[in-house]
C-alpha cells in the first residue's frame, strides 16, 4: 500500500486513541499520532544518523538522528520499533533499550513519542529507500552538525536530551 494510505491511530494529549485515518489524512490535519524514535549506537559510543530520502512526506531530504517514524493503526510502540529497525536499516534481534519519551508539536506535526536505544555496530542495510545516506557521529559532533544544519526538529527535541543526559 501506498505509505498515505497506511492507517494511523488519533491519539489525544493523554496517549489515548481517539480515531484511526489514513496517514495522508493525518499529515493534512496535522493530528496527534505515536511515532517511535531509536537511537541506533556503534558500541563505541558513536551514533548513527542518516539523511531522508527527498520522497519523504516530512522534511524531504534532512538528516535524522533516529531510525523510527509513524506506529501504524492497532501497534504498538515496541513492535513499531522492531518493525521500523527492520524496514529502515534491516537491523533485527536486537535488545531495545527503552529511553523515554513525550509529545512534540509544531507547525508540522503532532506526536506522541517513544524513544529507544540499540547498541548494533553494522553493517545495516538501506532497502526500503527511505534513507540515502549514511554516517557516525560522536555525540559531540551531532551537536554541532544540529546548529548547522536541517536536522529533524521530533527526533531532537525528544531524543537529544536523553541521550545527552548519561
Amino acid at each position: 500500500a501506498a505509505a498515505g494510505s497506511e492507517l494511523v491511530d488519533v491519539v489525544d494529549d493523554d496517549d489515548r486513541v481517539v480515531g484511526t485515518v489514513t496517514r495522508a489524512e493525518m499529515r493534512a490535519g496535522r493530528l496527534m499520532h505515536r511515532a517511535v524514535f531509536i537511537a541506533v549506537v556503534h558500541p563505541d559510543g558513536r551514533l548513527l544518523v542518516h539523511r531522508r530520502s527527498e520522497a519523504k512526506d516530512i522534511w524531504p531530504g534532512w538528516w535524522d538522528l533516529a531510525v523510527g517514524g509513524v506506529v501504524a493503526a492497532g501497534e504498538a510502540y515496541d513492535s513499531a520499533a522492531r518493525r521500523e529497525l527492520a524496514e529502515e536499516v534491516g537491523v533485527v534481534g536486537v535488545d531495545l533499550e527503552p529511553l523515554g519519551g513525550g509529545r512534540y508539536v509544531d507547525a508540522s506535526v503532532a506526536l506522541h513519542g517513544r524513544c529507544y536505544r540499540v547498541v548494533h555496530p553494522g553493517p545495516f542495510r538501506f532497502d526500503d529507500g527511505e534513507v540515502v545516506e549514511a554516517t557516525w557521529l560522536t555525540l559531540d559532533e551531532l551537536l554541532v552538525a544540529i546548529g548547522g544544519g536541517r536536522y529533524l526538529p521530533d527526533s531532537v527535541a525528544l531524543l537529544v536530551p536523553l541521550l545527552t543526559a548519561e
